[in-house]
């Protein structure tokens, strides 16, 4: 079993302000940077919960195990497999958010409060994931998305897991005052 990083995540969280400031999500990989914004207002756990999981360097080494063209990239199980997570889950928090190109949402199994760490950024619009998948986020600029979407083009096993691997070598998190 995997390390719980709940008193981890928590801890970093202490050092964070929601209320009085919007936080974004740099995620630097082998294939460029990936900048997220954060919907805090739409989902505020699963803000929390990526927010924490950056800080304290949950993501860097983590490889992205899924991608399937004009639908998504998966990232952010530590075994690379897509059975792994931080420990524990939250709960879901469903919202009216469309998963279009560049949308960050929260990957699961069948049980809706199952989300750990793992989240995709989809390809495509996918309508009939609305509703069934917390949206918390999306790439914040063009640049961001072109990396996103550069993924796609990448070889893939019968899984869709890439030959190549495409890991996330570091994250960070920016913090800006709300306006």
């Amino acid at each position: 079993m995997s390390k719980n990083y709940r008193a981890d995540v928590d801890a970093a969280l202490k050092e964070l302000d929601f209320e009085n400031n919007d936080y974004q999500v740099e995620l630097e990989t082998t294939r460029g940077k990936i900048l997220l914004d954060t919907w805090y207002n739409e989902a505020p756990e699963h803000c929390k919960n990526i927010v924490g999981l950056a800080k304290i360097g949950f993501y860097d080494g983590i490889i992205a195990h899924r991608i399937i063209p004009d639908f998504v990239v998966q990232i952010g199980c530590p075994n690379g497999t897509g059975t792994g997570g931080p420990g524990y889950t939250i709960d879901a928090e469903f919202n009216d958010r469309p998963h279009e190109p560049g949308v960050l949402s929260m990957a699961r199994t069948s049980d809706p409060n199952s989300a750990g760490s793992q989240f995709f950024i989809c390809l495509g619009r996918i309508p009939h994931l609305d509703g069934q998948y917390t949206v918390f986020g999306k790439t914040a600029d063009q640049e961001s998305l072109d990396v996103v979407l550069g993924m796609a083009n990448v070889d893939t096993n019968a899984q869709d897991k890439p030959l190549e691997d495409i890991k996330i070598t570091a994250s960070r998190v920016i913090e800006k005052p709300k306006p």
